[in-house]
């Protein structure tokens, strides 16, 4: 037996004797949040996807909720970043952290965890952004990374017959990204991403309120105002909110109370850009395709989708009935999660061919 085939089969039992100390994981990595499916027990881990660190320097003190409490709060020797920007990694060292933190959390800290991995990823990027993902899943421990397409795994986790010979179609709206896609016999036959989501949503409430009422608002009020009163569709009982932040010319804290209306009005050019990135996928969809989606819709998923009345300002726009996935945010989540248990018999739909370490 050649030195080659005992190398093999070593590394063969070495991950297989890791593999008994891992449960496989699905992972939706995001811009906002990262969600963690773990075989036979669901998704147990839904964080932010943020890391505070010491100021130059690469050492991490928070990752996740801790890390976000501190967004636009910290001391100069803290700083609090987002590792993932428009879906893709910003900051390798900072996402290798945060995923081998992430591995320990749901793990339970155990040392000897070796897990095989299933990563979301948006449609859009390129090889040496995909690269990045499975550079980075394989440092921080996974022992095999296999990778799928956000819209796909929308699709499956919100239980779209897509294996059958019909068309479908999953819009999935995240924080850095919106993907659409129309799949049919297990396969995208046309998909679109874009990298306006909700953080552009909220960079333009920013800006509003800048150029409005010369107020200087952080990320997350900016998150919340959206949150708490925004619509992409005029609501039946418009509503206020009042908004602390910087005024801009003297300096000093200042309150105002801005409308529902305001709101709506601040993210037209973002929501705009998702209406009509819907209809450009419509266009380039087959005649035959489009005719199931006039029976069966359009699915939204992601947390972009529950903005107020987007649906119904979608439906408007196409003509096409729009249904809002269950659990949205969980969508792509749960996609991988089954992807996992079914791994053999759905290869196909997994981007580009497995990497072992």
């Amino acid at each position: 037996m050649d030195l080659k085939r005992v190398r093999e089969l070593i590394k063969k039992a070495v991950n297989f004797v890791l593999g008994m100390f891992s449960n496989d994981m699905g992972i939706d990595l995001g811009t906002a949040s990262t969600l963690v499916f773990l075989n036979n027990r669901g998704i147990v881990l839904c964080e932010p996807s943020v890391v505070a660190i010491q100021t130059g320097t690469s050492k991490v003190l928070a990752v996740g909720e801790e890390a976000k409490r501190m967004l636009g709060r910290t001391p100069g020797s803290i700083t609090a970043i987002r590792p993932m920007r428009n879906g893709v990694i910003a900051d390798f060292e900072i996402t290798e952290a945060m995923l081998r933190y992430f591995i320990k959390k749901v793990h339970n800290s155990r040392r000897l965890v070796r897990p095989r991995m299933v990563i979301a990823i948006p449609s859009g990027i390129t090889e040496v952004e995909k690269r990045a993902v499975k550079d980075s899943a394989l440092q921080a421990g996974a022992r095999e990374v296999f990778m799928i397409e956000e819209p796909i795994a929308a699709a499956i986790g919100v239980g779209l017959p897509i294996q059958e010979p019909h068309g479908n179609m999953v819009i999935d709206i995240g924080g850095g990204t919106t993907e659409m896609a129309v799949v049919s016999l297990a396969g995208v036959v046309f998909s679109k991403s874009i990298r306006t989501a909700g953080d552009e949503m909220d960079e333009s409430i920013i800006n509003y309120l800048k150029k409005t009422y010369n107020l200087m608002v952080g990320e997350r009020t900016a998150e919340e105002i959206k949150i708490k009163i925004g619509s992409a569709y005029p609501l039946e009982q418009e509503t206020t909110m009042e908004v602390k932040g910087r005024d801009l010319v003297s300096g000093l804290p200042k309150m105002i109370t801005i409308s529902s209306e305001e709101v709506r009005e601040s993210m037209a050019e973002p929501i705009a850009q998702i209406v009509e990135t819907v209809r450009l996928t419509l266009e380039r969809t087959p005649p035959e395709l489009s005719a199931d989606l006039i029976e069966r819709g359009l699915v939204l998923a992601g947390g972009g989708s529950l903005l107020r009345g987007l649906d119904k300002l979608i439906s408007e726009e196409t003509g096409l009935p729009v249904h809002v996935a269950e659990d949205p945010l969980t969508a792509v989540a749960l996609g991988t999660g089954k992807v996992l248990s079914e791994i053999k018999y759905l290869k196909r739909l997994l981007v580009k061919p497995r990497i072992e370490r």
